[in-house]
């Protein structure tokens, strides 16, 4: 009898061993962000944020250049200034500095000019640098449903590396001899943009490049007929899945981050506000490759193009590198005049264009109740702190 039980003890102690290394080691800080029980809660590994906090440092903001009114810009005294010609003289060339320091650090400026002839067109980085900063115009002007006030550098993607760390290509397509191996799909393969799981390797492309249907719930339960009918596939249901792993990861948060436990696939009282702000991300980021990547393609030398010869573009961890905010929320553009679009005159000014809301939401009012979750990191390195509020008016 008593090795009966030692067995079954041996058994059960090497089960939780197994189990304990499926998961990560404590303490993991947990911070409620919900109602009690509703498992509206953040899980955080602080050893992981410790990590990630010295890649979401933002950098020193360089000395600040006092603009005096009616001396000359930069279009008027450089060649072939077609972007940031607006500036003085003096803050274009720290505009130039801070560019440099974000992007090449080690190569210098010869990393986009000719040594000696700066108005020199034939570096190809140097159209593609032209084309980035009109996209960082665009966000900070067009795109603030998604990025506030905060808006975004250089910096917020580069991180001091030529190229973002984070970036994506279409798939190169099966390989197999005479179809031998069969048909994987698109999926069934241990790819790190779905969490090494079995669900489609790219994610990306329905959603960040092409307008595909990301809702597979349906919006009444049982109904299979009629206007309420669910039409949605299990594959499709597989790439939203694939999908939300990807916004996971990146910006090292869980669903409840964005979604209400009890009500899952809807919008307004029964959703966070940072579900309004995601669905904005999403069409940003499809207009970021649409409109500024893609056209790049013949730029690029076959070198920096995919395996199916498509240019990189960008998704959720290009700027948000596992942080639930990128650099946690430093507030670098408004340093940066050359970050923002330039003034036009009233008279000359374009009506503002008018965005897609979503469904029976308004992200610059959610309503009640009103959930805070704050994530701070310490000025040291080495510790991550996290603290969550939660004001919940009950009715």
């Amino acid at each position: 009898m008593m090795m009966h039980t030692t067995i079954k003890l041996l058994l059960a102690s090497t089960a939780a061993f197994l189990m304990a290394g499926c998961g990560e080691r404590p303490p993991i800080a947990v911070s409620q962000t919900g109602f009690r029980g509703t498992a509206m809660e953040q899980i955080y590994n602080p050893r992981i944020l410790a990590t990630q906090a010295a890649v979401n440092t933002a950098p020193p903001v360089a000395a600040a250049i006092v603009d005096v009114p009616g001396t000359p810009r930069a279009g008027a005294i450089y060649q072939n200034v077609k972007v940031l010609g607006d500036l003085s003289v003096g803050e274009f060339a720290r505009t130039m500095s801070a560019i440099t320091e974000w992007v090449a650090p080690q190569q210098g400026c010869n990393y986009c000019h000719i040594a000696g002839n700066f108005a020199d067109d034939s570096v190809y980085t140097k159209i593609v640098a032209r084309k980035m900063l009109q996209m960082t115009h665009r966000i900070n002007s067009g795109w603030k449903t998604h990025v506030a006030e905060t808006g975004v550098t250089c910096y917020t993607c580069h991180r001091g590396n030529n190229i973002p760390k984070e970036i994506w290509f279409k798939p190169e397509p099966q390989k197999s001899a005479g179809g031998s191996l069969g048909n994987d799909a698109g999926q069934n393969r241990a790819a790190k943009s779905v969490g090494l799981s079995s669900l489609p390797y790219d994610p990306f492309t329905p959603y960040f490049l092409e307008n595909q249907p990301i809702r597979v719930n349906g919006k009444e339960a049982m109904a299979m007929t009629g206007a309420a009918a669910n039409r949605s596939s299990t594959k499709q249901a597989e790439h939203t899945y694939g999908q939300m792993i990807h916004w996971s990861n990146s910006l090292g948060v869980n669903c409840t981050y964005c979604h209400n436990t009890q009500a899952f696939g809807e919008w307004g009282a029964n959703a966070t506000p940072q579900r309004a702000v995601a669905w904005y991300g999403i069409r940003m980021a499809r207009e970021i490759n649409n409109e500024y990547m893609v056209p790049l393609t013949g730029v690029f030398p076959a070198s920096r193009l995919g395996p199916t010869g498509d240019v990189a573009k960008g998704n959720c961890a290009t700027c948000h590198q596992g942080a639930y905010k990128p650099l946690y929320g430093a507030a670098m553009a408004k340093h940066y005049p050359g970050m923002q679009a330039p003034a036009k005159p009233a008279d000359a000014a374009a009506p503002a264009a008018t965005q897609e809301a979503p469904p029976a939401a308004v992200p610059d009012a959610p309503a009640k109740p009103e959930v805070k979750a704050e994530l701070k990191v310490d000025a040291k390195p080495a510790v991550v702190v996290v603290a969550s509020k939660a004001e919940v008016a009950l009715k």
